[in-house]
């Protein structure tokens, strides 16, 4: 469990470095930041899913004692 979520994070994240790269524009419209706003929140998002993830790991780990 632990591995899909730290796979889907470095997928997220070079997802987003992806995006990043190909943005050649120095200036940024309101859809770019919308965008960057977007990425922010997914990659938060993920870290929190996986901060919960291992709390159940480690909850699971404790109860089997």
């Amino acid at each position: 469990m632990m591995n899909f979520k730290k796979s889907a994070a470095m997928a997220l994240a070079a997802g987003v470095l992806m995006a990043g790269l190909s943005a050649c524009k120095k200036e940024e419209g309101p859809a770019e930041r919308a965008g960057k706003k977007l990425d922010n929140a997914v990659q938060e998002a993920g870290k929190k899913i996986e901060q919960a993830g291992e709390k159940i790991q480690d909850a699971a780990k404790e109860a089997n004692k």
